[in-house]
């Protein structure tokens, strides 16, 4: 009987320690799971955060590829607004030119002045002006006149033959080696850039002046 209940108490020490010993395993495998749960919410919840900001970095680089497709749509259709502009002006500079022509004195003062500029930029003494039709009609009669306060040393002779052009005025030294083209076609042509800077510059003024194209 003693050996029997030694027995006994040793199944049931073992037992409660068996028993014991399962808790302590449940709750470190309780404890490891909910560990693990944790650390996966924590990983998902840093990978859904990177996502997010992922998605928000894109979203904002495609934002501002659209506005700088934006802006480079904007800018073309300004730039080529801006050019009609300009060319509609230059469409009205003959209209603008004609008004010049239509003021006789000033035209005639605007024309002396012309052939003085070019006249002091050719050395030879011999001079041929150039002028249209309608101009040349106009100065034949008072031609002495007209360059007599020129420069004393130079002689200059009005052509014969018109020229075509809508103003100003084409002089050459006799040996038509030398030329200085103050037609208005010559000089806008050579002032080309310096139109369009002033165009562009006065665009939306009330009246754009002609009269500097012709100072030098």
């Amino acid at each position: 009987m003693a050996q029997e209940q030694l027995v006994n108490d040793l199944e049931k020490a073992l037992l409660e320690r068996a028993e014991k010993l399962a808790e302590e395993y449940h709750d470190r495998a309780q404890r490891a799971r909910q560990h693990i749960l944790e650390d996966a919410h924590e990983r998902l919840h840093i990978r859904e955060q990177n996502e997010v900001l992922a998605a928000q970095a894109e979203a904002e680089r495609l934002f501002r590829r659209q506005i700088q497709a934006s802006e480079l749509r904007l800018k073309s259709k300004l730039d080529k607004l801006r050019w009609q502009l300009i060319q509609s002006v230059l469409h009205e500079l003959p209209k603008r030119l004609q008004k010049v022509r239509d003021d006789e004195e000033s035209y005639l003062a605007l024309l002396h002045e012309l052939l003085v500029q070019a006249a002091g930029n050719i050395e030879s003494r011999e001079l041929v002006a150039e002028f249209n039709a309608a101009d040349q009609a106009r100065l034949k009669a008072r031609w002495e006149t007209f360059c007599a306060d020129i420069s004393p040393e130079k002689t200059i002779e009005l052509a014969a033959t018109p020229i075509v052009c809508s103003g100003g005025v084409l002089l050459r030294s006799g040996d038509n080696r030398i030329r200085i083209d103050n037609r208005f076609e010559g000089r806008i042509e050579r002032f080309q850039d310096a139109l369009l800077q002033v165009i562009t510059e006065r665009l939306f003024a009330a009246d754009i002046s002609l009269r500097g194209l012709f100072d030098d």
